[in-house]
């Protein structure tokens, strides 16, 4: 097996340059809207942007190398770390010369799959069809001195050379300040809210464990991604944890289980968030949409959104995630948008929303 590896490997380039150097005008023309927005994301699917770009219509707006760059992902963001891998297409309506088709795209990531739709003009050219891809404004950061004036914690611990059974220095205390289990088909959520209760800062995470009507452990999970791990003293996170396969009607009991380790941590970076609203997207879902704004002079690679939703009692009864595709350049504002229950959207009375962020080659790392 070792040895067939590497001819594997070079079999693999070779098809991948192969693939690469397909020219334009070796692809057939798009003879419809849908096939015109099929062909263009086949083509990169098999990362063959030249070969997309020569299904995108002339209108002078976008050069190859900006298109290239918005379906693949610039400044480390998530979307750099990801492959389509579906691209679903129904029209919308059309015409003799021009229609509008919708995509639903789903890509492939380091973080699990991630969903994108979009509504795409297609216009005719001669015998065949190509998308009017809409202008891509990069963000254009001016050079500028931000001056930044933050907390940070460090930790020392023991050495190897220090004497057996030293002890290093204590873990945070955090408390779960609420919790909630919510039904959803055949499944349980619980979710709620912990809180760093001491004054240095800790990586968190909850597990929770289900018991049954005679004593049996139904599952055990743990809040894994959706909930913000590194707590700064006094800091409250939301987290859910997901049971797809226990229903409520079945548990007696859950037994939750906080953890803490101590960390270095500082309060850098800044990323403000600015107009929230829930609005119901194309899809017909309701879902939480917003801006996200880096205040600091970073660049934050991949944003990770937490939003908790509370009904008029301030009881914690949705918790929803997402990531963002794009990276957050300082003061530049980015989109984004997390999904809401339907079933609790009526309930909603108020939300907050935190902000995850991964940070490449990072100054003080």
């Amino acid at each position: 097996m070792k040895r067939l590896l590497p001819i594997v490997l070079i079999v693999l380039a070779v098809v991948l340059v192969a693939m690469a150097t397909i020219q334009p005008n070796q692809l057939s023309p798009a003879k419809s809207p849908e096939g015109a927005v099929q062909a263009m994301f086949a083509r990169v699917k098999a990362h063959d942007y030249r070969g997309a770009y020569s299904y995108v219509a002339n209108n002078g707006g976008n050069s190859e190398q900006a298109f290239a760059a918005d379906l693949a992902g610039r400044d480390g963001s998530l979307r750099t770390y990801s492959a389509l891998q579906q691209a679903d297409t129904k029209v919308l309506r059309a015409t003799d010369d021009q229609a509008m088709v919708r995509a639903t795209l789903e890509y492939a990531t380091a973080v699990g799959a991630f969903y994108d739709t979009r509504d795409l003009k297609v216009v005719k050219e001669g015998d065949s069809w190509k998308v009017d891809w809409p202008v891509v404004k990069e963000a254009n950061v001016p050079p500028q001195v931000i001056q930044e004036n933050y907390l940070r914690w460090d930790v020392i611990t023991r050495g190897s050379n220090d004497d057996w059974g030293a002890q290093n220095v204590e873990a945070p205390r955090v408390r779960i300040v609420s919790m909630n289990a919510i039904p959803q088909e055949n499944s349980t959520i619980i979710v709620g809210e912990i809180e760093n209760e001491d004054t240095v800062p800790g990586f968190v995470s909850v597990g929770a464990t289900l018991i049954g009507k005679n004593g049996q452990v139904l599952g055990e999970e743990t809040s894994f991604d959706k909930i913000s791990h590194t707590l700064l003293p006094k800091e409250i996170s939301p987290f859910r944890i997901d049971f797809p396969t226990v229903k409520l009607s079945t548990i007696k009991s859950v037994r939750m289980t906080p953890n803490s380790m101590l960390v270095p941590a500082s309060a850098d970076p800044t990323i403000g968030v600015l107009h929230q609203r829930v609005e119901t997207d194309a899809r017909g879902r309701h879902v939480l949409k917003g801006e996200l704004v880096e205040q600091s002079g970073e660049v934050v690679n991949i944003p990770h959104v937490l939003a908790t939703y509370y009904d008029n009692a301030g009881k914690v009864i949705w918790v929803s995630d997402g990531y963002v595709d794009q990276a957050l350049l300082p003061q530049t504002p980015v989109p984004f948008a997390v999904d809401l229950n339907d079933a609790a959207a009526a309930d909603v009375h108020n939300y907050r929303v935190t902000v995850n962020e991964y940070i490449l080659n990072r100054k003080d790392q």
